[in-house]
């Protein structure tokens, strides 16, 4: 899920960047500081957006930088414990695929892709089910559901889980197969009636 935040904060300015558009640098410098940043109230933090500066700032004693109060809003991703989310396979490995979801990459482990024996067929990069006969490759797209999701307390890295083992969760093709099979069961059970 992607949520919008309104924050304030003091934007420091180092005096070599004196002389430069103040907007300019102060967006530079809160960028620097918050995208990409992970972290467990706020989730993934994707954009900085909407930056406003106050142009007099305050010289504190001992630094020759200028402290500016900014208001901005951070565009951030922060995935929720049983989401239903869609993505894209990016990655096929021997331990389960990775699926962009949002903004960052959850890992489905082989166990959660399928209920079937499944197998790596490293040579042409797919998980397949042995009895199915479905295959998982790279650029597939999937409907699952967040199973785990942590936050590191450095904020930087965290994970994200899927699983697929849940009815209408899987590729979007099989998930098609499913719907019409459950149509056609059901079509054919009113119509022996």
């Amino acid at each position: 899920m992607f949520r919008l935040f309104s924050v304030e904060d003091t934007v420091r300015i180092p005096p070599e960047k004196f002389g430069k558009p103040l907007e300019k640098v102060a967006i530079e410098q809160i960028k620097i500081k918050y995208e990409n940043m992970v972290d467990e109230e706020l989730g993934y933090v994707v954009l900085v957006v909407n930056v406003q500066i106050d142009p007099v700032g305050k010289v504190l004693p001992g630094d020759g930088s200028t402290y500016h109060k900014a208001t901005f809003q951070l565009l951030t991703f922060y995935p929720q414990m049983h989401e239903v989310v869609e993505g894209e396979v990016i990655e096929i490995t021997d331990f389960g695929a990775f699926v962009r979801i949002g903004a960052e990459d959850a890992l489905l482990h082989i166990s959660q892709v399928m209920d079937d024996f499944i197998t790596y067929d490293e040579r042409h990069g797919v998980l397949a089910g042995k009895e199915s006969q479905r295959k998982l490759a790279k650029g597939d797209l999937v409907r699952a559901r967040v199973i785990a999701v942590s936050f590191p307390k450095g904020g930087v890295g965290g994970k994200i889980g899927i699983t697929m083992r849940q009815p209408f969760l899987g590729k979007l093709d099989w998930i098609k197969e499913d719907v019409k099979k459950a149509k056609g069961e059901k079509g054919g059970a009113r119509e022996g009636l």
